[in-house]
């Protein structure tokens, strides 16, 4: 009995020696003003962040987070905590999203940094490590963000990943593994995944057009041809229009005023259009030309594509046309299974701020039907009249 225990206890220092958090935060108080920092960068207007569960909620304290307070401002603040790498285990990043203003127009996003990040100076230009969350402008933009520097430059996901556009909180996490794959989730259900090298254009192709090779001059790629033995009949050749035989020159016809009379054009019945031999199968078709491939060389194979030497920040750094987007439940991680354990936990929460807006939704429809003057009323119930009452049929004259 003495060795199992001790057996599982080894086994738990393990886990928890592999299982690491290397950041989380809930806004749970005011101490996230000690911790974050605006950006000082000059030339824009910034906005302020609030603490705040919002409108409608599960729990007031439980779902505070923070929230875009003013219209049409850019956002920047970051924090930054102990350095890490992720090499050689995965990489998780989550955090939840809220749009509760119902947002037509603005960034929810977060971005990563390295060390060489200066909150106070940093802005829409300042190079960072991953870019990843939702993105709304319009109906045509929703889609959620992935985005990795890669040798000093951005790149985009290949993919389109649709975003939540809806006003509860969803939960968003990107999970980058040490084999070079990597799964998106949203609300703990995984939307995209696949690979780096295929999803991103990190490295040159493998393959590329064997510069040396042409298509032969003989080639020939026409399915079809025209039947060389296909003669024009000889009474195809007939006008698209002719004077029309039935027109007749009107009585104040004068030709000296209004010039020699002419019949108008008709189509012609007997027109048959431009002839063209029939199409018969080419003898001598090959099928289209493929150009042939050949190893590129300037392509080298990268396992280390999922690195990142150093995380040490993150940041809001964003524009909201409208505000009062809710940021929270940020955690950083090399545990996926711990990470979708808290999206569980999250996901309850959702559920009763759900219940908690149709309630509020209930009682304003009750209100405004309260409101509504008495003769509306009167108007709208003789519409309903009006509506219903049988419709009297007259023959037409």
């Amino acid at each position: 009995m003495k060795s199992f225990l001790l057996g599982v206890v080894s086994l738990l220092a393990i886990y928890s020696a592999n299982c690491e958090v290397f950041y989380e935060e809930k806004f749970l108080d005011d101490s996230w003003e000690s911790k974050w920092v605006y950006s000082e960068h000059p030339g824009k207007e910034f906005g302020k962040f609030k603490l705040t569960a919002g409108k409608f909620y599960n729990d007031p304290e439980e779902d505070k987070g923070l929230q875009t307070s003013e219209d049409a401002r850019f956002y920047a603040l970051s924090t930054k905590f102990k350095p890490f790498s992720n090499e050689g285990k995965p990489l998780v990043i989550q955090f939840s999203v809220k749009h509760e203003q119902d947002i037509d127009c603005g960034g929810g996003y977060v971005k990563v940094f390295d060390c060489k990040l200066e909150s106070k100076d940093m802005h829409g230009e300042t190079p960072y490590e991953i870019m990843f969350g939702p993105d709304i402008c319009g109906p045509g933009t929703k889609k959620v963000h992935v985005i990795f520097s890669y040798k000093g430059k951005n790149h985009l996901i290949k993919k389109d990943i649709r975003c939540k556009d809806d006003v509860y909180t969803h939960l968003y996490t990107l999970i980058v593994n040490p084999d070079n794959t990597y799964e998106v989730l949203i609300d703990n259900e995984k939307v995209e995944s696949g690979s780096l090298e295929d999803d991103w254009d990190f490295l040159p192709p493998k393959k590329i057009k064997d510069p040396s090779a042409k298509k032969p001059e003989d080639w020939d790629e026409r399915a079809t041809i025209p039947d060389p033995d296909d003669k024009k009949p000889e009474d195809w050749e007939k006008p698209e229009h002719i004077p029309d035989p039935d027109a007749t020159k009107p009585e104040d016809w004068d030709d000296e005023m209004d010039g020699e009379w002419e019949p108008p054009m008709i189509d012609n019945p007997e027109y048959k259009g431009v002839w063209a031999p029939k199409q018969i199968d080419n003898p001598a078709y090959k099928g289209p030309w493929v150009h042939p491939e050949i190893d590129n060389p300037e392509y080298t194979a990268d396992p280390t594509l999922y690195k990142r030497d150093e995380l040490c920040a993150v940041g809001l750094d964003l524009w909201q046309v409208k505000s009062g987007t809710i940021f929270d439940n940020f955690l950083f991680t090399n545990d996926p299974a711990a990470a979708k354990e808290r999206g569980e936990e999250i996901k309850k929460k959702i559920e009763g701020e759900k219940k908690m807006k149709n309630e509020q939704d209930e009682v304003e429809r009750e209100k405004e039907k309260a409101e509504k003057p008495e003769d509306e009323d009167d108007e709208d119930l003789d519409d309903e009249a009006a509506e219903g009452a049988p419709v009297e049929e007259h023959d037409e004259l």
